[in-house]
């Protein structure tokens, strides 16, 4: 979790002048009358929910702990935030067409974080009939322009992105690679409304998560599928690839607002993926905060992924049929990756041969370990196997099931 030397002295050289005031408080009022300046609009729409921001900016003030590039990443990515929002009302009130549309009919990879969800997505990509959300439309899914010539700038801005990732982090595409013309978690949509499990992934927000997990997420979900038909509107294709884990604890919401889903429950040993994932948290939380606490981390997401596969379980459990879902083992994924497409798309009328040379170009150009190995361990966390097994005890009957 080492930052280069550059970034540890700009934050001393900002914590010395905060008196200053070069780093101060995020303050609601601030950060949406910056959005409309910088936007020329005024309008959030009438359903805008400020409890949400509210609350996320208390916990990001007085919990997180956040240095000072923390603090200025987290002022411009919500003022962009708010910016999509101004954007997206303007499209929506010039263009009602948009919303008198239809939802693609999506695929939804919803297994847990570090199961193979960004190998499935990147692979489902190479299917031209597949509408999958890229990087660039995932930080602004609305343009900037009316005229819609704002799609260079949409992708000068998350080139601009992945470069800062890459300074910062250098170690981090090795985790997670994010590149700015490769596909998205729409989790990124939610966040337009400020409902979504990105703040706690990323910072120390525990008054804000807990909150949240309390909290009717149907507003998220309800103004996650007007951003998608905006983006339909822009680019149609026959159907959506969606992919995020945050939806595991959603799936009844998925189901509601986004049309007829088909799940793909991507699957791997929670005592290989939790650590994993815990591993990548902390290496993000650097970008946000010197006060990193490995324990904090794991007594959080330890907790709160089994409470993410025991939501998903009840929604498969009452689903008639066993609801609409497609499993894939991460095993089976990496060893065959054409098995498991094909048994994606038998619903599909199968793969044709163009279509499974299109595939295996994809899958050799993401090799595994692309940009560096990620080592960790059980033990970094304090953690052992028979901790994990205990607390998910439920899954792992329908994991050694699907294993057989």
């Amino acid at each position: 979790m080492n930052r280069p030397k550059w970034f540890n002295t700009l934050n001393y050289v900002l914590n010395k002048s905060q008196s200053l005031g070069t780093v101060p408080l995020l303050k609601k009022d601030e950060l949406m009358a910056t959005a409309r300046y910088e936007s020329g609009l005024q309008d959030f729409g009438r359903d805008f929910w400020d409890e949400p921001l509210d609350r996320l900016i208390h916990s990001l003030n007085h919990e997180a702990k956040l240095h000072p590039i923390g603090k200025f990443i987290s002022r411009k990515r919500i003022i962009n935030l708010l910016g999509v929002r101004l954007r997206a009302e303007e499209w929506f009130k010039k263009y009602p067409e948009i919303l008198d549309q239809e939802v693609l009919p999506p695929m939804v990879i919803v297994g847990l974080q570090r199961t193979g969800t960004t190998k499935l997505h990147r692979l489902l990509t190479a299917d031209p009939e597949n509408r999958v959300l890229k990087s660039w439309e995932a930080i602004n899914p609305a343009p900037f322009q009316l005229h819609m010539n704002g799609k260079d700038k949409r992708i000068r801005i998350a080139r601009t992105s992945e470069k800062a990732l890459r300074w910062m982090t250098p170690g981090f595409f090795a985790i997670h690679p994010v590149e700015h013309s490769a596909p998205e978690e729409d989790i990124l949509l939610l966040d337009v409304t400020f409902l979504s499990t990105t703040p706690e992934a990323t910072t120390n927000v525990p008054s804000y998560s807990d909150w949240l997990e309390k909290t009717d997420q149907s507003h998220a979900y309800e103004y996650g599928s007007r951003l998608l038909r905006l983006l339909q509107w822009q680019q149609p294709g026959k159907r959506w690839v969606l992919k995020s884990p945050h939806h595991l604890e959603f799936l009844p919401l998925i189901e509601k607002y986004y049309g007829e889903p088909h799940f793909i429950w991507t699957h791997r040993d929670p005592t290989e993926c939790i650590p994993s994932f815990l591993s990548m948290v902390c290496h993000s939380r650097v970008i946000f905060t010197d006060d990193v606490q490995v324990q904090r981390v794991t007594r959080h997401w330890v907790r709160k992924t089994a409470y993410m596969l025991d939501k998903g379980l009840a929604y498969r459990e009452q689903a008639k049929e066993g609801g609409n879902f497609t499993d894939v083992m991460y095993s089976e994924l990496v060893k065959d990756p054409m098995g498991q497409l094909s048994k994606i798309y038998e619903r599909y009328g199968g793969i044709p041969d163009p279509l499974m040379e299109r595939f295996a170009k994809a899958d050799a150009n993401n090799p595994q370990g692309k940009y560096g190995i990620h080592e960790y361990n059980l033990s970094d966390f304090g953690l052992s196997e028979e901790d994990l097994e205990q607390r998910n005890s439920t899954y792992f009957e329908l994991f050694n099931k699907l294993s057989l």
